[in-house]
């Protein structure tokens, strides 16, 4: 099998414009209605949502190669780096830590330019034991050495093992990267977006390092949009828009370093239609937080206690799972059925809560959500 470092023309890699130019508009289109509606939105929950979309890329960042994050230790990092007041803060360990500097590092400080000491730092912040996730000894903030033998890319249990990709040699990867960093530091005629897939895409072809490759691309992808974006791209979280399409993301890599044409129209294509649903999982997810604002301005003066402020709270974000019954909640609330069904009594008289429809059983609630449906994104 041939890979696309081994064209005799790599890295000059091509592709067909015409077919990325109208992806490219729908994803700007969406960008700018993104914008728009987060600067009605006031300051506190501007930065909510700021916190909650680097939350999410932290973690999808992690669990696209395997690793699954404490969400509010990554939420409790990011809030004490950014200065954001939160409630329930727990103290991250350095694993979490070193991913979340990464993230802002790149982002935050996207105009730095990106050097091999760069690199080599933000790889020792993720691995500070010297050992990955799986104890394996690691050459920590240098390029990897192949002691181990070639750099590959491999799936399938051990003695039955299928080679997707094999990296350059470790001794072509100081050469290599030096020309990947100095073109990714280059001025370019290039649109921002294309040059974060082709920078996705060329620095884990170089796979320069032993381990940490997907977490340190991805990162560098964002630094690119975030060179581009004003700060906007940071409301939607690319990595959780791949992780939703983790297999198709092995797919159009293989597809594209597993031979030696130079032509990545496709996983540009890829890039972009994720890039899209992102943003557009982004603006869903602002739709439901102007929802929960509009929400608690008309009940500002209702007389809630605790219990029904959570199971609300619930409702609002709809992550409640089936149908509300005064049983969930009084599991949900540790409360007693008698206090459950004072509770729910009680939101009914106020408006709050209503009786569902569909029969069955058990008398099911829902929220009484018609005042608020023209704030709802639309989905065109």
């Amino acid at each position: 099998m041939t890979y696309i470092w081994q064209s005799a023309l790599w890295p000059k890699f091509e592709w067909r414009i015409d077919r990325l130019t109208s992806n490219i508009a729908a994803v700007r289109l969406d960008q700018g209605r993104l914008i728009g509606r987060v600067e009605s939105l006031g300051f506190r929950t501007r930065e909510a949502t700021f916190l909650r979309a680097l939350t999410d890329d932290v973690v999808k960042s992690s669990a696209i190669e395997g690793e699954q994050l404490d969400e509010q230790q990554v939420r409790s990092s990011l809030a004490r780096r950014l200065g954001i007041n939160i409630d329930g803060f727990v103290t991250p360990n350095r694993s979490v830590e070193g991913i979340v500097h990464i993230t802002l590092d790149a982002t935050i400080n996207c105009a730095e330019p990106l050097t091999a000491e760069r690199l080599f730092q933000w790889h020792a912040a993720l691995f500070p034991t010297g050992r990955n996730e799986w104890g394996h000894k690691l050459r920590v903030g240098d390029w990897r050495d192949d002691s181990g033998g070639h750099m590959e890319i491999v799936s399938g249990a051990f003695g039955h093992e299928k080679v997707h990709y094999v990296a350059p040699p470790a001794d072509r990867v100081e050469a290599e990267m030096s020309a990947f960093l100095q073109w990714f530091n280059g001025a370019h005629d290039v649109d921002p977006l294309i040059k974060a897939a082709i920078a996705h895409l060329w620095f884990v072809a170089i796979h320069p390092f032993g381990d940490g490759n997907g977490r340190i691309t991805r990162a560098i992808a964002d630094m690119t949009l975030a060179r581009s974006g004003g700060g906007a791209q940071r409301l939607y979280s690319m990595s959780a828009a791949i992780e939703r399409s983790r297999a198709g993301y092995y797919e159009a890599l293989q597809s594209i370093t597993s031979k030696d044409s130079l032509n990545i129209t496709s996983w540009i294509e890829w890039f972009i239609d994720r890039l899209g649903d992102a943003v557009g999982q982004a603006i869903l997810t602002l739709g439901n937080v102007m929802l929960k604002n509009d929400f608690w301005q008309m009940h500002a003066e209702s007389d809630l206690n605790p219990r029904q402020a959570k199971v609300l709270n619930r409702l609002l974000e709809g992550n409640f799972q089936g149908k509300l019954t005064s049983t969930k909640w009084a599991k949900l609330t540790n409360a007693s059925q008698d206090t459950a069904s004072r509770d729910i009594a009680d939101l009914m008289t106020k408006g709050i809560l209503r009786k569902g429809e569909a029969g069955g059983r058990s008398t099911a609630y829902e929220l009484a959500l018609n005042f608020t449906m023209n704030h709802l994104p639309s989905s065109g």
